[in-house]
């Protein structure tokens, strides 16, 4: 008889998260609730990677507002350069298989492309810990995650995608059908039970006036195009300066991610935020603050997920700029535009443009509407997990 782990089982089914960023979080966040309210299952959580780090705003203190860590591990160093990312892996892959020794946990949840998550994916395949991923099959040509995310959907034994598109990409790398399946966009749970909060509270939480136009902007590290993520931030900014004196423009930023020249964009964003008024930036705004946040802005601008994910259930504008995220599914609100300051502004004079803000009551999100963490949760609860680690691969008959 195959075993579904390495190691024994004793009270119900261990569900274990790992997170390892502040997004990454607000996107799984739902699903702990709901893993944590079912007396059926023991909820296990690790927090690794930017929660741990002061320079990131410690996270990992929001967690533990609701829900118990069950580890911490740190692994990133002070440098974000290619070594020291790998070196940051090498860290993550020795650790966590200690805590899976002591935690012991029957199923191991992970979301997304993040490095430090491939490291830990991996660890729980040697380990023979069955992996459940959320948030495979996309496309992001613009950056190595593309293929970090592919390998975790390999390595992982089931599959949770947030469009049938994403959930037929999956099968097409070979993984059973009947393992893959489409719950929607995550991020849409916490608009609907989230309860956001006013333009009058939100300020007083951000210190912050809201102008008569706002746009929340996020831009993380670039890694597979030939101009560096400084070279297109600066080129951003440089757009933004035509704004930057408008007493009727505010600009929110959130700050990068620990990738490669994630510093370098954070400290371009503390020195333009000096300089001009009616600005502000944020290390973490948690995702309440956050999706409160996008209630109120005209755009959301730059290079973030969340722009394609998140933004069109408030039926706002997203300027998604250059190839990061290039391939995943948009929504008639997203404007794409090249990395340079010209095409920018084209994109922001479509966005201020009578036709675009008129077809915008009309935006359907591609991500669905909401009750992916109850699905998957109840998929993770009654899938029987003896035998489940072996696999075939399904092949496509053409």
């Amino acid at each position: 008889m195959q075993k579904a782990s390495c190691f024994s089982k004793k009270n119900g089914k261990k569900i274990c998260i790992i997170t390892g960023t502040r997004a990454e979080w607000g996107l799984l966040e739902p699903l702990a609730r709901e893993i944590n309210s079912d007396p059926d299952l023991k909820l296990q959580l690790i927090a690794t990677g930017m929660h741990l780090s002061p320079e990131f705003g410690l996270t990992y203190q929001e967690i533990e507002k609701e829900f118990r860590i069950d580890k911490k591990i740190e692994i990133l160093l002070s440098a974000d350069t290619p070594t020291s990312l790998c070196k940051s892996m090498g860290l993550a892959q020795i650790l966590i298989a200690d805590a899976y020794t002591e935690l012991s946990p029957d199923i191991v949840v992970v979301l997304g492309d993040r490095y430090e998550i491939f490291a830990c994916v991996a660890s729980a395949m040697i380990c023979r810990i069955p992996v459940a991923h959320i948030a495979g099959g996309e496309r992001t040509e613009g950056a190595f995650d593309e293929a970090i995310r592919h390998s975790i959907t390999k390595m992982s034994i089931l599959h949770f995608t947030s469009t049938e598109e994403y959930r037929n990409r999956i099968i097409q790398l070979g993984e059973h059908p009947s393992r893959v399946f489409n719950v929607g966009g995550f991020g849409i749970d916490n608009i609907k039970s989230l309860p956001l909060l006013s333009k009058e509270k939100l300020q007083k939480e951000l210190n912050f006036e809201f102008q008569d136009h706002n746009f929340l902007i996020t831009f993380h590290p670039v890694t597979l195009e030939n101009s560096t993520a400084q070279q297109q931030f600066t080129e951003l900014l440089k757009a933004l300066k035509r704004f930057a004196k408008d007493k009727k423009v505010g600009m929110i930023f959130t700050k990068a991610n620990s990738d490669t020249d994630g510093r370098i964009i954070n400290q371009m964003i503390d020195e333009f935020v000096s300089k001009h008024p009616h600005t502000i930036s944020f290390t973490s705004m948690g995702q309440l603050r956050y999706l409160s946040t996008m209630q109120y802005v005209s755009a959301v601008v730059g290079n973030s997920s969340s722009g394609l994910a998140e933004a069109p259930a408030f039926k706002i504008g997203t300027i998604n700029i250059g190839d990061r995220q290039k391939g995943r599914i948009k929504a008639s609100s997203v404007i794409d535009c090249l990395p340079n300051q010209i095409d920018i502004l084209r994109a922001f004079d479509k966005l201020f443009s009578t036709t675009f803000q008129a077809s915008l009551p009309n935006t359907i999100n591609p991500y669905g509407e909401g009750g992916s963490a109850k699905e998957t949760k109840e998929i993770l609860k009654n899938i029987k997990l003896e035998g489940i680690l072996k696999k075939e691969f399904w092949d496509i008959k053409f």
